[in-house]
């Protein structure tokens, strides 16, 4: 089970950017899937952006264009650029990693867009 620590999480106003960053216990290139899930008050988590291996990338609808997800091989951090942000993107964000049937979360990290 990798371990997964989650950064880069606060307050932001609507219109700004946030970089989140996960550090994980490991080598990046030995999971299938490095994701962000992100889960609101009241509302069931969903994914936000995967790396799936062999490198094809996946955003939920409601982030294509605004976020960018990419992993680092030198730190072996998988990291998430939020651009024009909005006050629904508030939630919690969860790093995410899969190896075949396993899989590991990390704590999460809380983002607010507020005014």
């Amino acid at each position: 089970q990798a371990q997964l620590v989650e950064s880069g999480g606060g307050l932001v106003h609507p219109g700004g950017s946030r970089r989140l960053s996960c550090a994980v216990s490991g080598n990046i290139l030995t999971f299938s899937a490095l994701a962000w899930y992100r889960q609101a008050p009241g509302k069931e988590r969903e994914l936000v952006a995967a790396i799936i291996s062999g490198g094809t990338l996946k955003y939920a609808d409601s982030v294509k264009g605004r976020f960018t997800i990419s992993g680092d091989r030198a730190t072996n951090t998988v990291n998430l650029q939020m651009d024009s942000l909005k006050p629904e993107d508030t939630a919690v964000y969860y790093c995410n990693v899969r190896n075949g049937p396993r899989v590991s979360w990390g704590q999460g990290t809380q983002v607010t867009v507020s005014s």
